[in-house]
Order: structure tokens, then C-alpha cells, then sequence
């Protein structure tokens, strides 16, 4: 018979620790540490871990376009470095996309380049035209007022222009550098399953401020995994 958990859908552990094993992943423990504090096997925890991103990536799918003051930037993750190669983004990387609504959400998309075609597709497809569009001075994100959005803002960061008051892209940046440094502690993420750690990570940082746990426990009481 099968074990009463109202969180798991088919279940065979209990729903105590099924809690402890989301508890664990609330607090960003690896899937070993997890497997240690449960008793679960490593690859239980992957497992469960796993479907748990897949989740969440759909939620956040569920977002509507951003309105309002929005920092547009594009990141690089990858190897550090790679030998014979230079420019915006070299190299072996995989290339994001992130759009921030300022002082709230993010949203973020892997693209195949920086190039002016793909950056504005990801921006139309999730930024009200409404809005104010902030950026650096990449070419890529010339002629937004064009497309039709209220304002385009700027700062060369090539100029060593990083704030002129209002206008800044401070917020994304600073994305970045939390899903950088949250991945580190994993020893880097792997390609394939690197799409699903991106939304996890865009997931947490949207209820930064909220307990996640909890969060975690009212979504799959709705809808078990």
C-alpha cells in the first residue's frame, strides 16, 4: 500500500520525510548533505530534487510581463576562460538574458547570442511597452524607443559609467552575482542541467523575501509532485 504523503503523488517515503528532504532543499543543502539528514539514498534526493526544478521552472513561466522602471542585461556562464578566444562573451558560455522589474522580480532566458535580433525578442516577449527600459551601451539593445517603449535609458560601462542617478542596471547585476556565487558552493553546474538550476535560482530570488519552505509546502499542496 502505498504511503499517505500529500505533497508526493505515488509516494513511497513518508510525508515526514518528504518534509525534511524539502526543508533541505529551502535551505539550497546539496543533495548529499540532504541524503545524510533524511536517510534517503544520494540519488533519491537527485531524483526528488530534480523534479522539484522541473516544478519550478514551470511556475515560473507563469510570470506577466514586467511593467514599470526594467534593467535588460545579458550574463555569461561557463569556463572562466577559454584559450584563443576574446570578445563579449568567448568562449565555450551559455548566454542569459535577464530582465529585472526594480526593487521585485526577475526573469531569465538562455539565448543563442547577444545579437540585436535575440535581445529584442526576449524583451517584447516580456516587458510592457509601457515601460522603462534600462541598459548599458551594448549595440545589441539599440533602437528599443523604436519598438515602441516609452524610454531607453543608458550607461557605458565601457566609459566607466556605472550610475548616473536613476539610471543604472545596479539590480540585474546584482542577480548575477548571486546566482554566481549561489552556484559556486555546487562547484559549478552542469550543462544539461543547467537550464533547471537557472530557474531554480531566478525562483529563489523572486521570494527572497518570503520563507521559502513554506512556499515550497503551499505549491505542492495544491499540486503534488
Amino acid at each position: 500500500m502505498a504511503t499517505v504523503n500529500r505533497y508526493l503523488r505515488f509516494a513511497n517515503i513518508s510525508e515526514a520525510r518528504f518534509r525534511s528532504l524539502l526543508r533541505c532543499f529551502a535551505l539550497d543543502l546539496t543533495a548529499t548533505q540532504t541524503a545524510t539528514m533524511t536517510g534517503l539514498s544520494v540519488r533519491r534526493a537527485n531524483d526528488l530534487f530534480l523534479r522539484l526544478r522541473k516544478r519550478l521552472a514551470r511556475e515560473c513561466e507563469k510570470t506577466s510581463p514586467f511593467r514599470g522602471d526594467l534593467e535588460a542585461d545579458e550574463s555569461y556562464f561557463g569556463p572562466r576562460r577559454v584559450r584563443g578566444k576574446r570578445g563579449r562573451g568567448a568562449g565555450d558560455k551559455t548566454v542569459v538574458f535577464g530582465l529585472l522589474k526594480r526593487d521585485d522580480k526577475v526573469y531569465t532566458e538562455i539565448v543563442p547570442n547577444a545579437a540585436r535580433a535575440t535581445l529584442r525578442a526576449a524583451i517584447r516577449g516580456h516587458a510592457d511597452l509601457d515601460s522603462v527600459i534600462h541598459t548599458d551601451g551594448w549595440s545589441g539593445y539599440d533602437g528599443l524607443v523604436d519598438l515602441g517603449y516609452a524610454r531607453h535609458c543608458r550607461v557605458q560601462h565601457g566609459d566607466n559609467e556605472f550610475a548616473l542617478g536613476h539610471n543604472h542596471i545596479n539590480g540585474i547585476e546584482s542577480f548575477w552575482g548571486y546566482a554566481k556565487h549561489r552556484w559556486a558552493k555546487f562547484h559549478g553546474v552542469n550543462r544539461t542541467t543547467f537550464p533547471r538550476h537557472l530557474k531554480e535560482t531566478e525562483f529563489r530570488f523572486n521570494r527572497r523575501h518570503q520563507n521559502l519552505y513554506k512556499v515550497l509546502l503551499s505549491l505542492l499542496r495544491k499540486d503534488p509532485l
